[in-house]
């Protein structure tokens, strides 16, 4: 995790409504040292003004802790921000055209870099051709990614720069070609790019609420230098925390570059956008069963040598058959090293959609944390989505279960895998409360709790993502509408505590209603936002 200095200045906050379960009337807030010193009522702040450094007057504002996103791909991100996003193009015809005026106004990079599209929500459902993307770069190097990135359309002249590669036919690249073809196009990515991509997405998150991302590197997915510049960047400057992640089964390597676990998106599977999630079944629109990158030998093998080392696994999972060697894998491992070493160690799986009760009661038993993506049921879950397209609507019916996984204990943590779905913590609280399936919806509270508390308690700290004196002083102020707090026999907020119980109230998030803004982060006591005008 990147670390930073203590700051010296004490901060009061008072006039505001303080999210905090150490005062559930708390409108006022001292910060001292990077931590929360006290909260309380704005009586008693009086007795602080005198003897802090700085008072900021809320004016209402809501504070809360600030938000963790338990996976990103920063880089990746950045250069969505600053380079060529696809992911709301309406058709294949907008996308080429975006592609030629990008090409047009970047004619000195190496390699064109684009990412987002999804020919399956374009008239006539079909990619770009290769020819397409030639015509509209002028036969120059282009990298485009799915928007699940497991999958990528690229250019003839890309191709020619990847010795050794061969493709039979038009179809976007996935596997071993599309690992070979990203490698090349990053690699066109000069420190000076990667700096300022890196620099903006931390900038976004900070403007969002986000206090700390979790980021998710590899070798298959980025390079050494990127992990540990973002690692670098992340401990010198002014920005939100980053705990770094590497998907590699070199344990050791692992450790050496900074990170918290080998784990991440070390893939099992693939994704079921691009027909390459492993599943038990065949896809409903194509004749086969996906793709499995590791069995349950290989899981085992890895969560013994992570447990051994002290250091966390983890393994992106997505299809049913996917999860089910993971959690097999898991078992195997605990009946080697013991069940409590394993449950203590807080291993994790990252997306986990296609869980069935035998794998929730599997992930409850193992103390695997759930790290999940509740945007992308937002994005493609439904009667007429990509899920039910995929897999049928019977079966799409059964994904991204978070009632489930709460109500057998599985510990949640949310995340937006960006730049697969956008940085948007308000709004992925809000998708997880109103699934697309009505009985996989959980309450606000536990979906903000999901989102906060629960990144950190992904990387073992559970004293840490609530407001009470002691913990890290990470925060974010709002300007929202009425704050409400749901009642104990609402069937959607079953997960929640009682209100009677002290709790205060969150944000209204009902679809419609305007998301709260940003006003200011802050991080370890660290500023690292003020919305222009606040």
């Amino acid at each position: 995790m990147s670390e930073r200095t203590v700051p010296s200045r004490t901060v009061l906050l008072r006039r505001g409504e303080v999210h905090s379960p150490a005062d559930p009337f708390a409108t006022a807030m001292v910060v001292e040292r990077g931590q929360v010193a006290w909260v309380g009522s704005e009586g008693a702040a009086d007795a602080f003004a005198d003897g802090v450094d700085e008072v900021i007057d809320l004016d209402g504002a809501l504070v809360t802790p600030a938000f963790t996103d338990a996976h990103v791909h920063t880089t990746a991100t950045g250069l969505a921000l600053t380079g060529l996003d696809l992911s709301d193009a309406p058709s294949l015809e907008a996308a080429l055209a975006r592609v030629r005026d990008f090409a047009a106004a970047r004619p000195h990079d190496r390699v064109l870099l684009g990412h987002g599209w999804d020919a399956a929500r374009w008239p006539g459902g079909r990619p770009p051709a290769r020819a397409e993307l030639d015509a509209a770069t002028g036969g120059r190097p282009l990298y485009l990614s799915r928007i699940d990135v497991h999958s990528a359309v690229v250019t003839t002249a890309l191709l020619d720069l990847v010795p050794g590669l061969v493709t039979r036919d038009d179809a976007p690249l996935t596997g071993d070609a599309h690992h070979a073809v990203r490698a090349t196009a990053l690699g066109a990515v000069t420190p000076a790019q990667r700096t300022e991509a890196q620099r903006a997405a931390l900038a976004h998150a900070a403007s969002l609420g986000i206090g700390t991302v979790h980021e998710c590197g590899g070798p298959e997915i980025s390079t050494e230098d990127d992990f540990t510049g973002l690692l670098r960047l992340a401990a010198e400057d002014d920005v939100p925390r980053v705990v770094g992640y590497w998907a590699e089964q070199n344990v050791a390597r692992a450790r050496e570059l900074g990170a918290v676990g080998a784990a991440g998106d070390l893939f099992a599977d693939g994704a079921l956008g691009s027909h390459t999630a492993c599943l038990h079944e065949p896809y409903a629109d194509a004749a086969h069963t996906g793709t499995a990158h590791l069995d349950a030998e290989a899981v085992a093998a890895h969560v013994v040598a992570c447990t051994e080392a002290g250091l966390q696994a983890g393994f992106h999972a997505i299809g049913d058959a996917a999860i089910g060697a993971v959690t097999e894998g898991v078992r195997a491992a605990a009946d080697k090293l013991g069940l409590a070493r394993i449950r203590a160690a807080r291993h994790r799986v990252e997306h986990a959609e296609m869980l069935t009760p035998d794998t929730v009661a599997a992930f409850a038993e193992l103390g695997l944390t759930a790290s999940v993506q509740p945007a992308f049921d937002a994005l493609w879950g439904g009667e007429d989505g990509m899920y039910a397209r995929r897999l049928g609507a019977e079966r799409a019916r059964t994904l991204n279960p978070f009632a489930a996984l709460l109500r057998a204990g599985v510990p949640l943590a949310f995340g937006s895998d960006s730049p697969v779905t956008p940085l948007d913590p308000w709004g992925t609280v809000r998708a997880a409360a109103f699934h697309r399936t009505p009985e996989h919806r959980v309450s606000v509270r536990a979906a903000f709790t999901a989102h906060t508390r629960g990144g950190w308690r992904a990387v073992g700290r559970d004293d840490a993502g609530v407001l009470v004196p002691g913990a890290p002083a990470d925060y974010a102020v709002w300007r929202t509408g009425e704050l409400v707090v749901q009642a104990p026999d609402d069937r959607v907020a079953r997960w929640s505590t009682d209100p009677r119980s002290g709790t205060p109230g969150l944000p209204d998030l009902t679809p419609g209603r305007d998301l709260p803004v940003c006003l200011r982060t802050v991080v370890g006591g660290h500023t690292v936002h003020v919305r222009p005008g606040e």
